[in-house]
């Protein structure tokens, strides 16, 4: 049963939407007053709020803004009862986060129409949510074992032979060993690394005060950062020749740390998913107050549906090709690009090209 509460200052009014709503076979809550709507919709998290705007002590938008702060609320559907339907007040209203207006004086078939309506698209988003839910979960069930499992059998096997069989080896092979031992280590670290990462921007982009903590700091030369970046991942795999650069200077709102961390997985990644031979072109243009940054590849693409169903943990298929990464970094990218007031998009042709779009915010 649908839990529903009703803030109204009238009793009469009230008493009849609460009546007309049990009709329904709905759950219905009264609260004669803002202050007491907040303290019961807090108490019983109710599935839907109708509120009158104007109310003493605390009004519909007070009431409104207070319940937006509780992140249990915060999609929690809401509808206002205003007899004050002109726009400057149904804009204040959506500003803040309402999703529907009924004028007084409305009809019994008004009301119910604007409570199924809303209710039904919140059953909607609930759904989708939920099949995003399982998606990760599938996935993380999927890759991260694996994940984890590829470096450390390797440091745990290469280090058996390495203390079984040291006494009997020469000390180039003892080198190759301990070499795979510190790749796989690295390999182990920096994903690791990456798992608490994303667990840190999902908490923070649900917190207001955690956001604007992480927008401190700034970078002051964006084409130094992506010359040294792209310099060194190309001459990592090999690939200098292939490195195209054609960059404007800049100074961004994103620390030097954040922006790194940004740049060096989508650059990683254009060289990771294209083959040695095929340039992988990096470009950055300033407008009035953004840099954009251009990062393409030639390499194996995705599709229209995999770009929009990019997520953590997602791999695309991964069980018909091997796959190096769990598809964290891409997703890492894109929160911090997005939690620093930026965007990141994506734009690919399969097995031919992929353009990744950052826009960030100049100092």
């Amino acid at each position: 049963m649908k839990k529903i509460l009703v803030i109204e200052d009238e009793n009469a009014l009230r008493n009849v939407i609460l009546d007309i709503l049990e009709a329904e076979d709905f759950y219905s809550i009264g609260a004669e007053n803002g202050r007491v709507g907040v303290q019961l919709a807090q108490e019983h998290y109710p599935d839907l709020i109708i509120c009158d705007v104007m109310m003493p002590e605390l009004d519909g938008y007070g009431v409104l803004a207070e319940l937006r702060k509780n992140a249990a609320m915060a999609t929690t559907p809401f509808i206002f009862l205003t007899a004050k339907a002109d726009y400057s007040s149904v804009r204040e209203g959506m500003e803040l986060g309402a999703d529907d207006y009924l004028a007084k004086p409305f009809q019994r078939f008004e009301l119910l129409r604007a409570v199924s309506t809303r209710l039904d698209k919140q059953e909607a988003v609930d759904r989708k949510v939920q099949e995003k839910l399982t998606d990760l979960r599938d996935n993380i069930a999927f890759a991260l074992p694996a994940e984890l499992n590829t470096p450390l059998s390797a440091i745990v096997n290469s280090s058996r032979v390495l203390v079984n069989e040291c006494n009997l080896m020469e000390s180039d092979d003892i080198l190759d060993i301990a070499e795979t031992i510190h790749s796989s280590s690295q390999q182990l670290h920096r994903l690791i690394q990456n798992f608490l990462l994303y667990a840190q921007l999902e908490l923070a982009s649900a917190d207001p005060e955690r956001v604007k903590a992480l927008r401190t700091g700034s970078t002051q030369s964006v084409k130094s950062l992506v010359v040294d970046l792209a310099t060194q991942a190309a001459q990592y795999v090999d690939r200098q020749a292939d490195l195209q650069l054609e960059l404007q200077d800049a100074t961004v709102q994103v620390s030097e740390i954040k922006l790194k961390k940004i740049i060096r997985e989508l650059i990683d990644n254009a060289f990771k998913f294209s083959q040695p031979g095929t340039p992988v072109r990096i470009v950055s243009l300033l407008s009035r107050d953004t840099v954009v940054v251009y990062i393409t590849d030639k390499g194996r693409g995705m599709t229209a549906e995999q770009v929009a169903s990019i997520g953590a943990y997602t791999q695309f298929e991964r069980k018909l090709q091997e796959q190096e990464g769990t598809g964290l970094g891409l997703i890492i990218a894109k929160r911090m690009v997005e939690l620093h007031g930026g965007e990141l998009e994506i734009e690919s042709i399969p097995r031919k090209e992929t353009t990744i779009r950052i826009v960030l915010p100049i100092v």
